[in-house]
């Protein structure tokens, strides 16, 4: 039973490490020109930023397809990364 609960502290710990690292890894995806998204590997955004150019009036349309294709990529990437991380671990378990 001890070695149970040991087992299982160690597993959180190492979760925690491994959430602490996510966090640390800065992705940076730049799918469409003029749109460039930055986030963590734990998926938490940390900047959008869009040019000048995809500010205009007359391309609104385009940028809301441009900035929905360009946030699925970033998420994609982040996943991945996380996966990657993920998948260093499992084999421990």
């Amino acid at each position: 039973m001890f070695d149970k609960m040991k087992q299982i502290m160690e597993m959180k710990k190492q979760a925690d490490q491994i959430k602490r690292e996510l966090d640390d890894i800065v992705v940076d995806v730049n799918e469409v020109p003029g749109i460039n998204i930055t986030l963590t590997g734990s998926q938490r955004f940390q900047e959008i930023a869009i040019s000048d150019e995809m500010l205009k009036p007359e391309n609104k349309d385009r940028l809301k397809k441009d900035l929905t294709r360009s946030v699925n990529a970033a998420i994609k990437k982040s996943q991945n990364v996380a996966a990657q991380k993920m998948a260093a671990f499992m084999p421990q378990m």
